[in-house]
C-alpha cells in the first residue's frame, strides 16, 4: 500500500519557517492547503494523514473528502501562552483511508494524548509516540510505501525504521 503523511507549516505560520524553507510563505495562503488535500487524494488513494491546528479546522473540514476522519492529538505538556485564557493544547489530524484490517490489536483510537517534542531541532517537530500513532491509524505494515511530505527532523522515518527493526 502507498501512504503519506503531511505536516506542512500551519496556516499563517509560514513566516516562522522562512529561514528553513524557501517556500514557507506559500503556506500562509489557504489555497496552498487546499491544493495539498487535492494532491493527497490524487497521489495517495490508499491513505494519508495531514496535521493542522485549530485555526485551520474549518478550512480542512470544509475541503476534506467525505470519507475522511478527524482525529485529535491532545498535548499533556505544551507551550504556555500567558496572554491566552484558554490554552492551545490540541492539534488535529485529518485521516483518509488506510488498511482495513478489522481486528487491530491493540485497538487504535481517533485521539492520542502525549507531550510535544522537546528540543527536537525544529519548531513543530512531532515526537515518536505521535508518529507511531499516525502509522497505527493508517495500519502501516513493513513493505508499504510511506512518504513523509514534510520530513523536517526525519522523525517519521525514524518511527518507520523502528518498526522494521522489530
Amino acid at each position: 500500500m502507498k501512504f503519506a503523511y503531511a505536516d506542512p507549516p500551519y496556516l499563517g505560520k509560514g513566516k516562522k519557517y522562512v529561514e528553513l524553507h524557501d517556500e514557507a510563505l506559500i503556506w500562509d495562503d489557504p489555497m496552498t492547503h487546499i491544493k495539498l488535500l487535492e494532491r493527497l487524494m490524487d497521489e495517495y488513494p490508499d491513505g494519508w494523514a495531514v496535521s493542522f491546528d485549530a485555526p485551520s479546522l474549518r478550512l480542512y473540514l470544509s475541503n476534506s473528502h467525505p470519507d475522511s476522519r478527524l482525529c485529535v492529538w491532545t498535548k499533556t505538556f505544551h507551550q504556555i501562552w500567558w496572554h491566552q485564557p484558554v490554552q492551545w493544547a490540541t492539534e488535529y489530524v485529518l485521516l483518509y483511508g488506510g488498511r482495513k484490517n478489522q481486528r487491530v490489536k491493540p485497538m487504535v483510537r481517533d485521539w492520542h494524548s502525549g507531550a510535544r517534542a522537546m528540543k527536537a531541532g525544529l519548531y513543530g517537530a512531532k515526537p515518536d509516540h505521535f508518529n507511531q500513532w499516525i502509522l497505527d491509524l493508517l495500519q502501516y505494515e513493513p513493505g508499504d510505501q510511506f512518504d513523509d511530505l514534510f520530513p523536517g527532523t526525519h522523525s517519521m522515518a525514524k518511527a518507520i525504521a523502528s518498526r522494521h527493526a522489530v
